[in-house]
């Protein structure tokens, strides 16, 4: 109201009125004002700025006694209860009367706009807060579910206390703040009652590898400080923002949380108690948000980004809380803030950790949510509550049932964090990331395998699921300035199964994966067997026919299942690298590696020979397998056309002779996937000697060749690369295996098309990465660990090649 002296309602502020009303408030402000008007939900409320909480200090005259007090945590290590004590000073200090009829007043104005039963939420709100370089979150109290006007009054003296709660001040002193340039302002705010229906936290990057083009989107029933507690394992959601941004409406990828408990409000709206209830598992097995929620989330995100990088005048990825009201089923923004960890790492600076010694399946003590990219080995020490951390020692691995914004200077000494519930956007995992040390969190049932005392190594280096091994495994770390990187003409991709590791590497410089395995995405996400999937009636194993009902619980049918989880692979894949091109191999199991997928035995024939056998081509169009091919398809076309995702090009293996191939593309265009449309190219795997011999014929076919270096090499020496007693013969290097490969590039290049190689030859040998480049090879893909020695040694090569040309050109002028 005019003539307030302390209160702003938040369309009176913004992002300029941080030193009025602290980092959150202006941040409210600011989003209240430029996306309401967008139709964007925002809770309307005021703030108490930052001038009532030093009146409270001036008319108690409590300014020497703090900083007496804070002289003292540089001398005394009991941090606590000095924290504690400037807390009361603060607290008994009460309100002006002055102060209180104005809230009381601004209070009386927002039940008015919301009507009776209005609960709120008071939220502390320091000066030096949701900064670009220094986040504070968590450091300083908030209450919720305030029902009246005496509450609300008591919250604020809690509030103005909570600026010296220990963690704030060990937070200050490490960040360079000094205590009596923050002030702490209050928002009060329109209470969204997530309690009822669903919250959680979103970011517009990857919080791990700092991938930009993607929002990340946590959620879970009930309030969202169970997330932030790390009390539940959320739900997790992606939407690709290029795309997004292209009017393609669907979600990249998800994950099902177990979403343990639900935080709700105590029913008496006179009370602030809050309490977990455990969550129904009819309704812990659903997501807590539809589709449709996650993809409004989304534009909420993307709005919300770009309205801080026009303010900031740079690109500024967000950190984001979002509530659903279960009263009015809208969705709302109710806090935002720069992102300040991932966004902060260097762009141009690549560190990548791998383990050295490769661990045996049971040294594998534990698997969670990977946080970060590192490794890290130290002594587990297992902390069950706060009072125990006095004891914890520099260079330990916190191991906990969860952690709390208490616990962060004593997490600061520890190598890692092990969490048993919680997911990405947890406190232990902002913690760990913040702080540079990897954590595994949300590892469950597999907590009882962990001993205090003993020795592990965490490695979160190795996609999104950390493993914590036992004992201290060696391990390396290698950076690289990109920046200084030479490029070579020759087009460096990389191959690639993992959507896990996709956002990581996406950070290399290579032009695109050339080679995607859809197997791996098959093996490690759907597991059981296309046909089996599709027609579950038929598999004969009951323990086979249940895995598959519980696999597909979600989903009107198998089918359904296994489009949707292919499309997300396939789809995090061609997201990571997008627009580069992503050329994705359609299945190339044999039959003895089909067998083993869930079901599988059912469709599968016993082969002396799978490697030779019914793989490839031959399956697609065989009665056998061609409606597992319609799936693979499906997820294909969903991937490329519902998400956008058009830089996906399709590659055919094994393709064994012409009408062969003609029947492939035939059966691709029945199930929507013809060439050229949609700018939809074909390759062929080149690694059967009638494909070099006949690469006229393949070539009118297909729009590329990739040169399958392994196949190609077994068959045209006659070796079973599966045997270990032929090995010796298996050389890629070959001159009749080299000679193949020169035929093949010549041939596509006659006929116009591209000509790749995906095999492993030129990331093991230099001399066939050379041979490959003087034979004018358009694309090499490599294994993400060879790419980078791989390209400075194919830049030197063209120099010298360059060279070499232009000596003899000048010779003969």
């Amino acid at each position: 109201m005019p003539g307030d002296r302390y209160i702003r309602w938040f369309d009176q502020i913004g992002l300029d009125d941080v030193p009025l009303v602290g980092g959150k408030t202006a941040s409210l402000g600011e989003m209240y004002r430029a996306l309401g008007s967008q139709g964007i939900h925002v809770p309307n409320g005021f703030a108490v700025t930052s001038a009532a909480y030093r009146e409270v200090l001036d008319r108690a005259d409590l300014w020497k006694p703090l900083r007496r007090l804070m002289e003292k945590t540089q001398k005394d290590n009991s941090q606590a209860e000095i924290a504690k004590e400037a807390r009361t000073l603060i607290y008994d200090a009460g309100l002006p009367d002055d102060l209180c009829e104005e809230i009381s007043r601004a209070y009386l104005d927002l039940c008015e706009q919301y009507g009776p039963g209005l609960r709120v939420a008071v939220r502390s709100s320091a000066t030096a807060e949701d900064l670009p370089n220094a986040s504070f979150a968590g450091q300083h109290d908030s209450f919720l579910n305030i029902g009246d006007n005496d509450g609300l009054l008591d919250a604020c003296r809690h509030c103005f206390a909570s600026l010296f709660t220990e963690r704030a001040i060990s937070y200050r002193e490490r960040n360079g703040f000094d205590h009596f340039k923050v002030f702490l302002a209050i928002a009060v705010m329109k209470m969204v009652r997530a309690d009822l229906a669903a919250s959680g936290v979103m970011f517009t990057l990857d919080t791990d590898s700092g991938f930009r083009d993607v929002v990340f989107i946590n959620g879970a029933y009930g309030l969202g400080e169970n997330i932030v507690q790390g009390t539940v394992d959320p739900d997790e959601f992606y939407v690709h923002k290029p795309t997004f941004e292209l009017r393609h409406r669907c979600v990249l990828r998800r994950e099902l949380g177990a979403k343990q408990q639900t935080l709700v409000c105590d029913e008496d709206i006179n009370s602030q108690e809050m309490h977990n209830i455990d969550t129904p598992d009819e309704r812990r097995r659903h997501f807590c948000l539809s589709d449709e929620e996650v993809l409004t989330l989304a534009d909420y995100a993307i709005r919300t980004e770009k309205l801080y990088s026009d303010r900031r005048g740079k690109e500024s990825p967000m950190d984001i809380e979002w509530a659903k009201d279960g009263d009015d089923g809208q969705l709302y923004l109710v806090q935002a803030r720069p992102e300040t960890v991932a966004s902060q790492k260097k762009r141009s600076q690549l560190e990548r950790y791998h383990l050295t010694e490769k661990p045996d399946k049971q040294s594998v003590l534990a698997r969670g949510r990977a946080v970060g990219a590192n490794i890290a080995s130290g002594k587990l020490r297992k902390i069950d509550n706060a009072r125990q951390l006095v004891d914890f020692h520099e260079g330990e691995v916190l191991f906990a049932e969860s952690t709390s914004p208490d616990w962060g200077p004593a997490m600061r000494r520890a190598a890692a964090v092990i969490t048993v519930r919680g997911g990405r956007t947890c406190h232990a995992a902002i913690v760990a990331r913040e702080f540079g040390i990897p954590a595994v969190v949300g590892i469950g049932g597999e907590s009882g395998n962990l001993r205090d005392g003993e020795t592990v190594t965490l490695s979160c280096a190795e996609g999104d699921i950390g493993k914590v091994y036992a004992g201290e495994i060696p391990f390396e770390v290698t950076t690289t300035e990109l920046e200084s990187l030479r490029r070579s003409h020759t087009k460096m991709m990389i191959n690639l199964g993992s959507p896990d590791q996709a956002f990581r590497l996406s950070a290399l410089p290579c032009d695109g994966v050339g080679l995607a395995r859809m197997e791996f995405i098959v093996n490690e996400y759907i597991k059981a067997h296309p046909m089996a999937l599709r027609f579950p009636e038929r598999v004969e194993d009951e323990e086979a026919r249940r895995r598959i009902a519980e696999l597909t619980a979600l989903h009107e049918s198998g089918g359904d299942f296994f489009i949707e989880k292919l499309s997300e692979g396939i789809g995090t894949i061609a997201a990571a690298f997008y627009p580069r091109p992503v050329i994705v191999r359609t299945s190339d199991f044999k039959s003895n590696e089909y067998a083993q997928l869930i079901g599988g035995s059912t469709f599968e024939p016993k082969e002396d020979n799978p490697m030779l056998g019914f793989r490839g081509a031959a399956r697609y169009t065989h009665e056998a397998y061609e409606a597992g091919f319609a799936l693979e398809c499906a997820a294909i076309k969903r991937a490329r056309e519902m998400m956008g995702l058009k830089n996906i090009k399709v590659m055919i293996p094994f393709c064994r002779r012409i009408p062969e191939g003609e029947k492939v593309l035939e059966a691709m265009a029945n199930h929507g996937l013809k060439q050229g449309e949609e700018d939809l190219e074909v390759y062929v795997m080149c690694e059967i000697p009638n494909n070099v011999v006949q690469i006229d014929a393949f070539s009118q076919l297909f729009d590329g060749i990739s040169i399958g270096s392994n196949d190609l090499t077994q068959l045209v020496l006659g070796v079973d690369r599966d045997s270990d007693i032929v090995a010796f013969d298996f050389d890629e290097r070959d001159p009749g295996v080299l000679e193949m490969i020169r035929w093949a590039i010549e041939g596509a290049h006659r006929n116009g098309i591209h000509a790749g190689i995906c095999g492993q030859a030129p990331s093991d040998y230099p001399e066939v990465a050379e041979y490959l480049v003087r034979h004018s090879i358009d694309s090499i893909s490599l294994t993400p660990d060879a790419l980078l020695k791989t390209i400075e040694k194919v830049a030197v090569i063209e120099e010298n090649r360059n060279a070499s040309l232009k000596t003899g050109d000048d010779t003969a002028g």
